[in-house]
């Protein structure tokens, strides 16, 4: 995201709201059969509760009747195959059987796509252990910047690789954010180690929180393409939020984007004060983006590429990555009943019925990201045919 026009986009990535969640047990999922519909689309027979075992996790999964999701018979499932699609590329062993059909139906109609998934999916209610099946949908998009290869002309803000020899992966703090950018010894570490260079430390900064994003970057010669900087690591310190430390020192009283804008454009000189107030540091390495790639987001967690509006960030351990989920918000920023994939994680998102929901990249994806804070429900989907066998979620 481009600060300069979308300086109203990052106030739910700026605050960042943790979910906390209490784990217990995990479940073992019903194998009986899902029941027919009478007349009407009411169940015959009403699905039993799950069994459950002593394996920790975060949520239950209740077996459901696809008359009970939200707008099925709507969603435009054309759009959900481009993710499932890439979901075939690197499937788990539940779903790999399933690509061969998958990959066949891409040229089908909506209909027949809708009956294959009735055919051979059951649905399952996901619950909070202790609790309901109610949760919060936020969301989240890929940053799009103007960058510079060499700094000048404004452009001074640097994206850094990761450090030669900084022995990342031992979990052994590295400099914070302040001593990153004052330290002579963390400076000589990251010499030549420069990306590009951005305008405004607030957009380096968004785009860390992110951890990839899009670059409108201008080379040497003048010459213009894009790229994209992915997520290599991080200096192992604790995430803090600027939002969070804005409202702890009393300097804004509602830290949303307009909130949060104002004080910097009041208080230019403090704005390294707040910056520093979170002591991570995102390294990042470059990625090429040309012909099909164009279309598609960064990698997630999963290790495929993320499709904008089909593709979700979900906590590992309530949802296994590669899973297809109904997905239903009724607002009060959009409504949306659809299928989607938990292709992606975050340290934010955190609880049973807890999603962040990608959409894509730009000033559009941007500004209504920001805007997203909601009710939500999910139901996933396992294949009929492995329902005798307890899905093991890790």
């Amino acid at each position: 995201m481009n600060f300069h026009l979308l300086r109203h986009a990052a106030m739910a990535l700026i605050v960042g709201t943790l979910v906390a969640c209490t784990t217990t047990t995990k479940p073992v999922y019903d194998p009986s059969p899902v029941p027919d519909l009478q007349p009407g689309g009411s169940p015959a027979v009403t699905p039993r509760p799950p069994l459950v075992t002593n394996t920790p996790t975060k949520s239950r999964w209740i077996a459901a009747d696809w008359s009970e999701l939200p707008g099925l018979q709507e969603d435009a499932l054309h759009e959900a195959w481009n993710a499932w699609l890439k979901n075939c590329e690197r499937p788990s062993s539940v779903f790999a059987g399933l690509c061969r059909d998958v990959r066949q139906l891409s040229i089908a109609t909506g209909d027949e796509q809708r009956a294959w998934l009735m055919a051979n999916l059951q649905p399952y209610r996901i619950e909070a252990l202790g609790g309901g099946p109610d949760g919060m949908l936020t969301a989240y998009y890929e940053p799009l910047f103007e960058a510079r290869r060499l700094p000048g002309d404004g452009f001074n803000v640097p994206l850094y690789k990761t450090p030669a020899g900084a022995g990342f992966g031992s979990r052994k703090p590295w400099f914070s954010r302040q001593q990153i950018e004052t330290l002579p010894e963390a400076q000589a570490a990251l010499a030549g180690r420069a990306i590009a260079w951005l305008r405004d430390p607030v957009d380096a900064m968004v785009l860390h929180i992110q951890g990839s994003g899009r670059l409108n970057i201008t080379e040497p010669t003048g010459a213009q393409r894009t790229i994209r900087v992915a997520f290599a690591g991080t200096n192992d310190q604790p995430y803090k939020s600027v939002g969070r430390w804005l409202l702890d020192q009393g300097l804004v009283r509602d830290a949303t984007w307009p909130g949060i804008s104002a004080w910097v454009a009041a208080n230019p000189g403090r704005v390294n004060e707040m910056l520093w107030s979170n002591p991570r540091y995102v390294f990042f390495r470059e990625e090429p983006l040309e012909g099909l790639d164009l279309q598609f987001g960064p990698k997630g967690a999963q290790g495929v590429a993320l499709t904008p509006g089909r593709s979700i960030a979900v906590d590992k351990q309530s949802i296994p990555y590669g899973t297809p989920v109904w997905l239903s918000t009724s607002g009060p920023t959009v409504a949306l009943n659809r299928l989607v994939f938990a292709q992606d994680t975050g340290s934010a998102i955190v609880g049973a019925v807890r999603a962040d929901y990608f959409m894509g990249w730009g000033p559009e994806a941007g500004d209504l990201a920001g805007r997203i804070k909601q009710n939500l429900r999910l139901w996933a989907f396992w294949p009929r045919a492995l329902a005798s066998q307890a899905p093991h979620l890790r």
